[in-house]
């Protein structure tokens, strides 16, 4: 490839027209941009790649913390009430939080309006469905164990 400026200075070599010198100058300063923004993007990139990494590390330490703690609680339930039934509290105990922090959820939904609004009457649509079809076969399961435990029938 010909240097630009030696053309502009009539060194010698085959005659360029205006056209192609804007061009090839164009051509150059476009390659200085690319080179010196691919620099900076890297120099960005190494940064931001390492810090989403350590989220995604810390993310997954606290679903590690979280499945501690919950073996935790189920051992604590278990010293003074039966397995399934310290199994069946802890379980409705999660799902009384799930409501609770997705009822507040779509409260705040709704009130920022608009897409979000209408986000929320769809998410509640679908967890009504569900749960219309959930919730009776969890109920006879806690119904069948509480009448167990009641009888004297149940094992620790």
């Amino acid at each position: 490839m010909s240097d630009p400026a030696a053309q502009r200075s009539g060194a010698s070599g085959p005659a360029v027209s205006p056209t192609e010198r804007l061009a090839a100058d164009v051509a150059e300063v476009v390659r200085a941009e690319v080179r010196e923004m691919r620099s900076q993007l890297m120099r960005l990139a190494r940064p931001t790649g390492v810090g989403l990494a350590l989220l995604a590390t810390a993310g997954g330490c606290l679903v590690l913390g979280a499945g501690a703690a919950s073996a935790t609680a189920l051992r604590v339930l278990e010293t003074f009430l039966p397995r399934r039934l310290a199994t069946a509290g802890l379980t409705g105990g999660y799902l009384v939080g799930a409501v609770v922090l997705g009822r507040a959820g779509l409260h705040q939904l709704r009130t920022a309006g608009g897409g979000s609004a209408w986000l929320a009457d769809e998410v509640q649509a679908a967890v009504a469905t569900t749960a219309s079809r959930v919730v009776p076969a969890g109920a006879a399961a806690v119904r069948d164990e509480l009448d167990q435990w009641g009888s004297g029938r149940q094992d620790r």
